[in-house]
């Protein structure tokens, strides 16, 4: 359910109110925008009478969320999220771009792409330490000496990094990792997701492969419940009969997202088509769309990547992509 106050509301009556509300045990939350004061509660309101709230003196509107989601909802929190992460903001028009390998190889690697990506404007380097792999005979990463890499690679060149936690146990070598990224497979892991709701990181959340979007909200959800508002949703491509790509890459849920959510929306051009060629429109279309970032994999070497060298581009053509991108976001539609 959603309050909104009138203007000038007396700050005594709000004080009051919020206690009245934690008494029936529900969980005031205010959200003071440019020109509207919200009061959202969450929890079981089935037995409150809008009709008696609406008659309160600094109530202007009563109105009960129909979505399940409810933190996550942009309803219950009209203005965009931004979230700061060093130097970097997402959401609210800042637009950010993560770039880096699909994998941590070596320190030279790591250090020499993210010199790269960071001088071609990239905000956040990306590299995964664990690697959830469909063959359990594939590269699985280098774990925590992976996540040590990451952090020279930051004090090398001050970009903030972006690494996937793969289980909960994996939690405490997370400390220093600036944002924590829960893959497509984890999304509804539902016990890291409650765990990270614990913690005070940005949590970058992608889309599972055949899941809705209300699915991805509701996991969302989950973190929020916990504590930590700092989610980023990322649309990464979905499962679908479409055998010419390695999934389908749904654009259409940007806009839909920034309708529903208040949350920072990325996007990921490189799992979701699978095809280098295809990075490049698919990033152009992704920023007009509306998205308040990217995640692109580049590779000094694609051809010797040891993961997802066909999606990984080169730093020159990350360069490429990046003046294209920064070309359309003046258009884009917010």
């Amino acid at each position: 359910m959603i309050l909104v106050l009138k203007e000038n509301y007396d700050k005594k009556q709000l004080e009051n109110l919020t206690a009245w509300f934690r008494e029936k045990n529900l969980e005031p939350h205010l959200t003071e925008g440019a020109h509207t004061t919200i009061l959202g509660l969450i929890g079981d309101t089935s037995k409150l009478d809008i009709d008696m709230l609406e008659s309160m003196d600094i109530v202007e509107s009563a109105k009960r969320i129909q979505e399940p989601f409810k933190s996550a909802n942009r309803k219950f929190h009209p203005e965009d999220t931004v979230i700061e992460i060093g130097d970097v903001k997402i959401g609210g028009g800042n637009f950010a771009v993560i770039a880096g390998p699909c994998s941590v190889e070596s320190e030279e690697q790591l250090c020499t792409i993210a010199e790269q990506v960071k001088a071609a404007g990239a905000g956040l380097l990306r590299g995964g330490a664990f690697k959830p792999r469909t063959s359990p005979y594939a590269f699985q990463g280098l774990r925590s000496e992976g996540i040590d890499l990451l952090l020279k690679a930051k004090k090398k060149t001050g970009l903030p990094i972006v690494t996937e936690i793969m289980d909960l146990s994996h939690l405490s070598l997370f400390d220093e990792v600036d944002v924590i990224q829960v893959g497509a497979r984890n999304m509804q892991n539902f016990e890291l997701l409650k765990e990270l709701g614990h913690t005070n990181k940005p949590i970058l959340l992608k889309r599972g492969l055949s899941s809705t979007l209300q699915e991805l909200l509701m996991s969302a959800e989950y973190i929020m419940a916990g504590g930590n508002e700092k989610v980023i949703l990322c649309e990464r491509g979905i499962r679908t009969f479409e055998t010419a790509t390695r999934n389908t890459l749904d654009i259409s849920a940007v806009p839909l997202l920034r309708q529903l959510t208040h949350l920072p929306v990325v996007v990921d051009p490189s799992h979701a088509t699978g095809i280098s060629k295809l990075v490049k429109p698919m990033s152009v279309a992704a920023a007009a769309a509306g998205a308040d970032g990217l995640m692109i994999e580049v590779h000094n070497d694609p051809s010797r990547a040891l993961c997802d060298g066909a999606q990984s581009l080169t730093p020159e053509q990350f360069s490429d992509v990046k003046k294209a991108v920064d070309a359309v976001l003046p258009f884009a539609s917010r």
